[in-house]
């Protein structure tokens, strides 16, 4: 309802700036059209509304161009489109504009993991790990976990996940990454650690119970493992990671 409200509220200052503009707009009307256009377009990715954030960013592209924070939306919604090369390529403009602006490089990152770019993402993470001043260093941490991980560089993994837990402890998706890594590097008790820690902050996330099920099932825990596949069939029972499930579960079957 709240996003709702905003996107309305974004409309009726857009047509209020349109309504009162002559033919021959002034440069600052403009700008305060594309703005709104913007702020319109930020609302809708908010809500999951990709191609019509996507028409409104590009509406805002033809007066502000040089924005980067418009590049990066741009760069989003292709991201979200699975567009991953257009999403590069405005990634690359915003960082053109200002080089530093390290959103925008984590994101360039994440459409070239998309791509299974692997080297070209964990050159721009290490980028954006370089600077102190970013606030939520656990994101680009955690992704090279990722990186090195599908470059079964687990130790590295290993290396950047703890990076990222140092930073914030309760990161989940880094704990379930590690786990992963513990996993391939044959250490189930310690996957184990991550991964019962994991589920407790995320208690609905079906992927980790199932990680957790394997984790168990690596050390002989059947009943535990027995219990943790069926909670995933629980959680998500129409998906694939369901079927693997239950298969699983029938071969461990008390």
């Amino acid at each position: 309802m709240k996003n709702f409200c905003s996107i309305a509220i974004v409309c009726f200052l857009l047509a209020g700036v349109f309504f009162s503009c002559t033919p021959k707009q002034s440069v600052k009307a403009q700008k305060e059209v594309a703005e709104a256009s913007k702020t319109l377009g930020e609302a809708y990715l908010r809500e999951g509304k990709f191609r019509a954030a996507l028409k409104e960013f590009k509406k805002a592209e033809d007066i502000i161009a040089d924005d980067y924070f418009l590049q990066d939306d741009l760069g989003l919604a292709y991201y979200y489109l699975k567009e991953y090369d257009l999403a590069i390529v405005h990634f690359k403009k915003a960082l053109a504009i200002k080089d530093n602006y390290a959103p925008a490089r984590n994101n360039l990152g994440n459409a070239y993991a998309q791509k299974k770019e692997w080297e070209k993402a964990i050159e721009q993470y290490k980028i954006v790990i370089s600077d102190l001043l970013y606030v939520t260093p656990q994101f680009p941490y955690s992704n090279l976990g990722v990186a090195y991980y599908h470059k079964k560089e687990y130790e590295l993994s290993e290396k950047y996940y703890l990076q990222a837990l140092k930073v914030k402890p309760d990161f989940v998706r880094a704990l379930y990454g590690l786990a992963k890594t513990y996993l391939a590097m044959g250490k189930p008790s310690d996957a184990t650690e991550k991964l019962e820690k994991a589920v407790q902050l995320a208690p609905e996330a079906a992927a980790i119970h199932f990680e957790l099920a394997q984790a168990y099932s690596m050390q002989e825990e059947f009943r535990k493992a027995y219990a943790a596949y069926v909670r995933v069939v629980q959680l998500d029972p129409d998906s694939p990671l369901a079927d693997q499930a239950l298969r699983a579960a029938e071969r461990i079957k008390p």
